[in-house]
């Protein structure tokens, strides 16, 4: 019997008369990669919220079986604050201390290639090194299910690459992964494709 750690059911989101989700189900199981595809404006990150328990639904349930850890499609980063700063913060909302938030979150940086001896505030980084530091802090939890919204903007061909292949680690975990991609070319590396159809209403609302 397959054991699904997300089950999303009948979820629907309007924002004043337009209509972003309609109906929309999906189920993730452990250890399935999933691809999260459509046009602009189809509700993918919408839904990516939904499932993060960011953005409330009209209607329908979304079902859990384990932590979720979430890397938004624009990281959620304070400017003024460095790396060290943001792991011992968002380990401590989660119950970890400041050693064991270093520990973790200094070896996810380490993979992604994170310029480790820097103190640079956010501010001052790149947007691909913004990137690391926004999946890194996803990751910190150890999470049973991965929301990834385009993970790899600004990543060098090395280190988008290396997501993937992480992604086949996360797989042999046990982690259900969503992954919101526009990349056709890398759908060999997921276990199936689940697309949005555009709705008439969302024409005017690219950015959703």
């Amino acid at each position: 019997m397959t054991m699904h750690q997300l089950v999303v059911s009948g979820v629907c989101k309007r924002f004043g008369r337009t209509t972003i989700l309609e109906d929309v189900d999906l189920a993730v199981a452990r250890g399935e990669v999933v691809a999260l595809t459509g046009e602009n404006g189809a509700g993918k990150s919408t839904l990516m919220g939904i499932c993060a328990g960011l953005i409330r639904a009209d209607s329908g349930t979304v079902q859990l079986g384990g932590a979720i850890g979430y890397c938004p499609q624009t990281p959620g980063l304070f400017d003024l604050l460095t790396a060290e700063d943001h792991l011992v913060m968002f380990g401590r909302g989660s119950g970890l201390g400041r050693a064991e938030s270093l520990r973790r979150g200094y070896a996810a940086l380490e993979e992604f290639g994170y310029p480790m001896h820097e103190r640079t505030v956010v501010a001052d980084l790149s947007g691909g090194t913004r990137q690391k530091l926004n999946l890194a802090l996803a990751l910190l939890t150890d999470p049973s299910v991965l929301l990834l919204d385009e993970p790899y903007q600004g990543f060098d061909r090395g280190t988008y690459v290396n997501f993937w292949d992480h992604c086949e680690t996360w797989r042999r975990a046990g982690k259900s992964v969503v992954v919101v991609t526009h990349m056709l070319a890398e759908l060999d590396r997921v276990d199936r494709v689940v697309e949005l159809p555009a709705h008439p209403s969302r024409a005017h609302h690219p950015g959703r």
